[in-house]
């Protein structure tokens, strides 16, 4: 398997703290791959460290087959970056940009530039500060793609948009991505987005990679449990796989990782009047497995998740 990205043991701190801690990625050829986490999780440092911006405190970072600290000039031109907010020089137009950014990239395709920004009715001499978030996100995707780039790193390159204007970027994105053997990176906040994009994920908690599986996979895997009494919940057994539990009403809910006999032996032991299994959507997975409280969190690697304590246990 050829990867596009490959990290081993990548560590950052700040203030003594790890923000990203020991990071094993890997990114294969051609794969849309979406990188989540709550704020605060690691997602834009180790972004920032994967384009050169920021430098580890530890571990390995290849792309595109080269270390990130001795990337040549050609396989730079290989990777497209679009940074979140879309940051733009305020003062300069779009064919300003364009003249600016072209002289980079030897393969730059000045035909695809041109039919995004006619797609999009962009205004190719007005200031890019008087445009709106939608426009910059526009003109952003516009300079990263006409690269043709082998490697698109996107970190939450909707987030502000309107419902109309984040449709069609994503539409663009699409079909950038049925182009043959691009890789993309596209870290988002808007999980229906990734759902659409991502043929797989990758989920940070607290600076580690707790999921890498395909997003078919975990959205399988997870399940909520709503057991529902005539009075107060008893505790629910000890067992793996659970992710949370919380009491709400005559109800205990929890949400469960590779739901099976053991879960359902123990819930049914509690005398339930009902018992409920819910599949969830991607949002809803990735809510339930990165909230409190939790009593241990699964880690998913490959095609089976393992269950790593975290010493916090459930809400009685």
């Amino acid at each position: 398997m050829t990867l596009a990205i490959e990290t081993r043991g990548l560590t950052k701190c700040y203030g003594g703290r790890p923000v990203v801690h020991a990071l094993d990625l890997k990114i294969p050829v051609g794969c849309v791959y979406g990188f989540l986490g709550r704020n605060g999780a690691g997602k834009s440092t180790t972004i920032k460290m994967l384009t050169g911006m920021v430098h580890p405190d530890f571990g390995e970072m290849h792309v595109l087959g080269e270390a990130v600290a001795d990337l040549k000039p050609a396989t730079r031109a290989r990777i497209a970056y679009l940074a979140e907010g879309h940051p733009l020089y305020g003062w300069m137009t779009i064919d300003g940009l364009e003249r600016l950014t072209r002289p980079f990239y030897p393969k730059w395709n000045k035909r695809l530039f041109d039919q995004i920004i006619d797609h999009f009715e962009l205004p190719r001499r007005k200031k890019v500060r008087r445009f709106s978030n939608g426009q910059r996100a526009q003109v952003s995707l516009a300079l990263g793609v006409a690269p043709d780039p082998e490697l698109l790193i996107l970190d939450d390159p909707t987030l502000g948009l309107d419902t109309v204007v984040r449709r069609d970027f994503l539409e663009s994105l699409i079909q950038i991505i049925q182009r043959q053997g691009r890789t993309i990176l596209f870290s988002s906040h808007i999980l229906g987005d990734v759902e659409r994009v991502a043929d797989r994920i990758g989920i940070m908690a607290d600076g580690v990679l707790r999921v890498d599986c395909p997003t078919e996979h975990f959205k399988e895997v997870v399940r909520k449990v709503v057991l529902e009494f005539g009075g107060p919940p008893p505790l629910f057994p000890k067992v793996d796989g659970v992710i949370s539990d919380r009491v709400v009403g005559h109800r205990r809910e929890l949400v469960i990782a590779n739901y099976g006999d053991v879960h359902r032996d123990a819930a049914e032991s509690l005398g339930a009047v009902s018992i409920e299994v819910l599949e969830l959507n991607l949002e809803d997975a990735f809510i339930e497995y990165t909230r409190g409280p939790r009593r241990s969190l699964p880690v998913f690697d490959g095609d089976e998740p393992r269950v790593q304590s975290t010493g916090v246990q459930g809400a009685a």
